[in-house]
């Protein structure tokens, strides 16, 4: 079994120790604030440090995970790297481009693995929803509509919603259309965030033909709101990502399957296991990672300008 180490335990941090305990992997852990370590180091039985150096120098692991917030990742994950380590990066993989190029040309000449958290690939009904758009059995899907909403967690601070948050649905998007925009048109503002971090998006998409991913996030709304609607030319699916619900419309009738309740992250973490055990690339690749952050910077440039961002 693959010994992973856990970098950055804060927030949602916490839950990859706890899945990689429960998976027989956990091999250390590593946070700057001592008394977390120490902490988890006494609950879960296993090494821990407040410096990836020594981490990395002490421990035989296979891979890290980093959790820690979105302007470190770059720089860890290039350490990890060049330690021979195969990596799981949170969304964003980076907060530019520029460092996702670089960080994928780490990678190669490193001869490891890099994936990034988009979690929601893994969340059980989006998992199905691919099939259903694959085998067309509602015919083509045109349109998809995301609403995102929450208030902002207190450990964001460094990037805004849309690096944050509005990510994980831009992969998605692309994930359910198998293919990348062509088209970014945006508006995004702050209302209660740091004035240099935006708190709201409104995002459009547009794919080849008619195809358009309407997208909402904000740290705005108080109650916690994660949906998608997928419109097909044939009917409509519906679906909460964190009930697991989903309502299938097709003229009259509407349909609700019922599936037990999975835990996305165990079951992301369980591919991660898989890949390395396997010796092969994860689902999710650094490419899509550097994708995904490319889209995140034309959003914020068409908000800025005003004007569409035509991709290439």
């Amino acid at each position: 079994m693959p010994r992973v180490g856990v970098i950055g335990t804060g927030g949602w941090g916490k839950n990859h120790v706890r899945v990689f305990n429960e998976l027989g992997c956990l091999g250390a852990i590593c946070d700057l604030d001592q008394a977390r370590a120490d902490h988890f180091a006494k609950t879960f039985r296993v090494p821990a440090y407040t410096s990836v150096d020594e981490m990395f120098k002490k421990e035989k692991l296979d891979a890290v995970t980093i959790c820690t917030p979105a302007s470190t990742h770059f720089a860890i994950a290039s350490k990890a790297l060049q330690a021979g380590l195969n990596t799981f990066v949170e969304k964003p993989m980076t907060t530019t481009a520029q460092d996702g190029e670089k960080l994928i040309d780490l990678a190669k000449s490193a001869k490891r693995t890099v994936t990034v958290g988009f979690i929601e690939r893994f969340n059980p009904p989006i998992t199905e929803l691919k099939k259903t758009i694959s085998g067309e059995k509602l015919g083509e899907l045109i349109l998809l509509e995301f609403h995102r909403e929450n208030r902002r967690g207190e450990n964001i601070g460094d990037v805004g919603i849309v690096k944050d948050a509005s990510v994980h649905d831009i992969d998605t998007a692309c994930w359910l259309f198998g293919e990348d925009p062509k088209t970014v048109y945006a508006r995004v503002g702050v209302l209660y965030a740091p004035l240099e971090h935006e708190d709201f998006a409104t995002v459009l998409l547009g794919f080849s033909g008619q195809k358009t991913a309407f997208l909402v996030t904000n740290w705005i709304t108080p109650n916690r709101v994660r949906t998608l609607t997928a419109v097909f030319s044939g009917g409509v699916i519906d679906v909460d990502f964190v009930t697991q619900k989903t309502e299938i419309h097709e003229g009259t009738s509407t349909t609700v399957p019922t599936r037990p309740f999975q835990e996305p992250l165990m079951l992301e973490m369980k591919e991660f296991v898989a890949a390395l055990s396997e010796k092969r690339q994860p689902l999710v690749t650094p490419q899509d990672g550097l994708k995904t952050t490319r889209i995140a910077e034309a959003v914020l440039a068409s908000s800025s300008s005003g004007a569409p961002i035509y991709l290439s």
